[in-house]
């Protein structure tokens, strides 16, 4: 009986190696892309996160921060902040709603859909980058997995895993 319990406790311990962690190598390849997208459109001076905002407000046209929030998988705080950065470089307006003083209607300024337009085939090339080493079938495989994760864990966000 001893030995069973020595055994099944060995095993409850196995060391568990970072290269077959999921979370482990989703945060590389997180690290890769945001590297291979610096290489492609640092010339822009723009983060993958301000891009996708620039991307979102293209789609929506106009929309408070809140949305473009949730449009991106953010918290409002980092999303106002970066909406802040790109305000101060003429790329978004953010004026004060007028039919809810708290919030802030933004969209694009000419400034900012013309480096969206500027910044799109270096984008791209840098998406394209972060999954070259797979065939065009694994690539398809790859984002339709991971549009699955991602769609059974909506309700969740950087937040509510914290205190889960």
């Amino acid at each position: 009986m001893r030995k069973a319990k020595k055994r099944h406790g060995e095993t409850r311990h196995r060391p568990w190696p970072l290269s077959e962690r999921p979370g482990f190598l989703i945060r590389r390849l997180h690290q890769i892309h945001v590297a291979l997208f610096q290489e492609a459109c640092g010339e822009f001076e723009i983060t993958p996160l301000q891009y996708s905002l620039l991307s979102a407000l293209a789609v929506r046209k106009t929309a408070d921060q809140t949305t473009l929030a949730a449009d991106i998988a953010l918290d409002r705080t980092t999303t106002t902040g970066a909406l802040k950065r790109l305000a101060a470089r003429n790329f978004v307006e953010r004026p004060v709603d007028d039919e809810d003083r708290r919030a802030r209607l933004c969209k694009l300024t000419p400034a900012g859909a013309a480096l969206l337009a500027k910044i799109e085939a270096s984008a791209r090339a840098a998406h394209r980058a972060t999954l070259d080493n797979l065939s065009e079938r694994e690539q398809a495989v790859f984002v339709d997995m991971m549009q699955r994760i991602v769609a059974a864990h909506s309700n969740r966000d950087s937040a509510t895993a914290l205190f889960d």
